[in-house]
């Protein structure tokens, strides 16, 4: 019996001992920054967009059917994902804002913000405009000071270079559209086909090759399909305006529609040059990968 007292009097100290050092111990403040978000708004918004800058040419966007394409200062299919950068903007968060109420007039040249490098314009409408402005860079944190709304924030110098790319940059380097649907090739204008005319077609969901002697795999063409052409990405492009005295071995791609869109074979070596008239792009492809896309698999014997 005094064994088990003096066991439960040993326990009863342990817990009073814990539950005092708990009490006394240093209380570790956790110090919670601010932080604030440049805005609220949804990608969803937006379906124009106009990047100036203070001594070129803006940059211009407009959503059609879902998509971006490039307005000015030339009119073509932009990258979805170099658009989606730009817009990152109203996303941005920062642990620095200064508020009008804040800041002087005076504080705006400081911030380089009296002529800013880049004037970012979102447009729901042509009445309905969200406008960021990109100032000067901090050293120090290695940000950028951007104006909206009567505030200035510091945020990261990602989006102030999203906005700034290149035009060239800024193009889809996707030979086809996302909304092209392939049907069929027609290579005969190609040197290398041009003697048996070949001709490559969809019908009802297999594969035909106009060559009487090949004989097409469907997994390999479906595979060839997908590689080459729909989900292939040019390593770079430039613009194109097609020479109509010039005459180019070509390919026609035949769509799902009844629709084609024509490709000038501009050069195949030492890089592959596809030329997309009405597009206005020349598309830059590796060699193998090029050799690959003029090239189905359609097993003709030798």
């Amino acid at each position: 019996m005094k064994k088990r007292w003096l066991l439960n009097l040993m326990m009863l100290c342990v817990v009073a001992g814990l539950v005092t050092f708990l009490y006394l111990r240093p209380k570790q403040t956790v110090e919670q920054e601010n932080t604030y978000e440049i805005s609220n708004y949804k990608l969803s918004e937006f379906n124009a967009i106009s990047v100036e800058f203070p001594t070129k040419a803006p940059v211009t966007f407009e959503k059609v059917n879902g998509f971006w394409r490039l307005t000015a200062p030339n009119q073509t299919r932009a990258d979805q994902a170099s658009v989606q950068r730009i817009l990152s903007i109203i996303a941005a968060k920062t642990k620095d804002k200064i508020t009008k109420e804040k800041f002087e007039a005076s504080d705006l040249e400081k911030f380089g913000l009296n002529n800013p490098s880049v004037k970012l314009k979102l447009f729901r409408d042509k009445n309905n405009t969200e406008e960021f402005l990109f100032g000067t860079h901090n050293p120090v944190t290695d940000e950028q000071y951007v104006a909206h709304r009567g505030a200035v924030y510091l945020v990261a110098n990602a989006y102030g270079e999203a906005a700034a790319t290149q035009v060239i940059e800024l193009v889809d380097k996707a030979p086809l559209k996302p909304t092209e649907k392939v049907a069929g090739f027609d290579f005969s204008h190609l040197e290398q086909w041009e003697a048996t005319r070949l001709h490559l077609d969809l019908v009802d969901g297999k594969w035909k090759a106009s060559i009487a002697t090949a004989k097409p795999l469907q997994n390999e063409l479906n595979e060839w399909l997908d590689y080459s052409w729909v989900h292939t990405m040019a390593k770079s492009v430039a613009f194109y305006t097609p020479d109509h005295k010039a005459t180019y071995p070509s390919i026609e791609v035949k769509m799902a529609d009844g629709k084609s869109v024509h490709f000038d074979k501009i050069q195949e070596s030492p890089d592959l040059l596809l030329g997309r008239p009405d597009e206005g792009l020349i598309y830059n492809f590796p060699a193998d990968a090029g050799f690959t896309m003029l090239n189905p698999p359609i097993n003709v014997p030798n």
